[in-house]
């Protein structure tokens, strides 16, 4: 549930960013170029360690290349990392990584 919090905020957070920017809140016209080629930046984390919950992603766009990360605590201890790149040209490219090893609770039957 902590980590649900932390991402509702972060998206808030990014909405309120938006707006701000887009109207600046100052009384003065600003000129907008809805033309222009799209650049961003944006990164979160979440660790709740009651949970185990552990996450995180950054991902930024220079015109049409998007770059970016994420990453990923598995339930069987490894955490899950994936690296990539989309443009026009060579579409949507990923580089996935399994870093750790796996460690299975032993199963439990309940009769006994």
């Amino acid at each position: 549930m902590c980590g649900m919090k932390a991402v509702l905020i972060f998206a808030l957070f990014a909405v309120v960013s938006c707006q701000e920017g887009q109207w600046g809140g100052h009384g003065h016209d600003d000129h907008h170029d809805y033309y222009a080629p799209p650049h961003y930046a944006y990164e979160y984390k979440v660790h709740d360690s009651h949970t185990g919950d552990i996450k995180s992603a950054h991902e930024t766009r220079e015109g049409d290349v998007v770059k970016g990360y994420y990453t990923l605590k598995e339930a069987d201890g490894t955490t899950r990392e994936v690296h990539y790149t989309a443009d026009h040209h060579n579409g949507f490219n990923a580089e996935v990584k399994k870093i750790g090893h796996a460690h299975h609770a032993p199963a439990h039957h309940g009769w006994n």
